[in-house]
């Protein structure tokens, strides 16, 4: 299938009150099972690549290239999406490679160097007609995002669209990156305020440490993008450790990077699942 924006693929998502899967690449192993999983499922999903991936590569170009062949030859409509970057070089390579969006990062600055820098880069990619997610809130380590203090205030979020003109908005709502145990607790109530709040999609970061009821209430409550990378990580490294025990002494690693790559598709197939058949309630007064 033709390789689809992102936009396309969160107006659905939108139109129909559910999540939308923002599945991390970390190489090409995770991209094809991420694609598997996608074709399995029916659905669509947004294969991102993180700053923390591009430094790893040593380039956006080499791993969106990768990422790219894949979705062109998937059946499953997929789109390219730059994730967590606070490099404006970075952002305007991804515009200048083809990537149909990008998330800039600019929570850590003083808020109106957020908002002055977020402005500045949705101008740069109008002329490629490139979505741009950024970022309000503290979504980062898990001690301090769950401090009351941290999280997006509904008014300043909305605010700050206005100011911006983003097209999606992740928010601080609970959830911390790189968890390994699902024991964040994202607020829900929160979420519909935000949802109510601000007229573009929400973007749920850290969603790999938030329990399946818990992510499914807060999608229902009007999140829409999901990004998950950590428990994808996670079943394809625990495969990976899996395959070398039973076999120390196997040194070809199609053997075990393949028994990592069934286990990520196995895993994204059940977050794609979970993520877009957690919808909002129908009939009026339903959140959007």
């Amino acid at each position: 299938m033709t390789l689809v924006t992102t936009r396309e693929l969160l107006d659905g998502a939108v139109a129909a009150g559910r999540g939308l899967a923002a599945l991390n690449v970390i190489h090409l192993e995770s991209a094809e099972a991420i694609a598997a999983a996608a074709e399995e499922t029916g659905q669509g999903v947004v294969l991102q690549i993180s700053q923390n991936c591009v430094r790893y590569h040593g380039s956006l170009a080499r791993i969106a290239a990768a990422a790219r062949a894949v979705a062109e030859t998937s059946s499953a409509p997929l789109s390219l999406h730059l994730d967590h970057a606070e490099d404006a070089d970075l952002v305007d390579e991804a515009l200048a490679g083809g990537l149909s969006s990008v998330m800039y990062d600019g929570s850590s600055l003083p808020y109106p160097q957020n908002v002055a820098t977020t402005r500045a880069i949705v101008e740069a990619a109008a002329a490629h007609e490139v979505l741009v997610e950024a970022e309000l809130g503290e979504v980062g380590g898990k001690d301090g995002v769950h401090a009351p203090g941290v999280r997006t205030d509904p008014a300043e979020a909305a605010r700050f669209v206005s100011e911006t003109g983003v097209h999606a908005l992740a928010v601080a709502v609970g959830s911390s990156h790189a968890m390994t145990t699902k024991s964040a607790e994202v607020d829900v109530e929160l979420v519909g305020r935000l949802a109510a709040a601000v007229p573009v999609p929400l973007v749920l970061h850290g969603s790999s440490g938030v329990p399946e009821a818990n992510l499914a209430a807060a999608i229902r409550a009007g999140m829409r993008k999901v990004n998950v990378s950590t428990q994808l990580v996670d079943a394809f490294t625990a495969a990976v450790r899996r395959r070398l025990t039973e076999d120390p002494h196997l040194v070809d690693s199609r053997k075990y990077l393949r028994a990592g790559r069934e286990a990520l598709t196995a895993e994204a197939i059940a977050v794609i699942r979970l993520v877009t058949t957690a919808a909002r309630p129908a009939g009026p007064g339903a959140p959007r």
